[in-house]
């Protein structure tokens, strides 16, 4: 039995996720809960926010996320290949800032036009 903080929604219920039956979950108050109980421990995915370097632009660094879920696993190599990354202004919100990050099948864009 593992214990996993759902963030689905903001009641951040305390679910008990039983992996010796087919993870069935307890403790959530609803269903998107069980369902995020479940994938938490089959195949946890994140967002990636973080930044980038900007040239030609008020501020040095562009704010950058995913644009979906990437495997939690992936993350440091996500972070790792922006690292080498810098865009030259201007840049709007959403502009794709690097396509299929890592080969997820996800793109990196902007979260802030500069």
């Amino acid at each position: 039995m593992t214990e996993v903080i759902c963030t689905m929604c903001p009641n951040g219920c305390h679910l008990q996720v039983d992996e010796e039956n087919g993870y069935a979950v307890t403790g959530n108050k609803c269903p998107r809960g069980a369902v995020y109980g479940k994938s938490e421990l089959t195949n946890p995915v994140r967002i990636v926010t973080t930044t980038v370097r900007i040239e030609g632009a008020a501020h040095p660094s562009l704010p950058v996320k995913t644009a979906g879920d990437v495997p939690k696993g992936k993350m440091f190599d996500i972070v790792a290949a922006l690292d080498d990354v810098c865009v030259q202004a201007p840049v709007h919100v959403g502009d794709v800032v690097l396509a299929d990050v890592c080969g997820t099948g996800v793109d990196v864009v902007a979260s802030r036009s500069m």
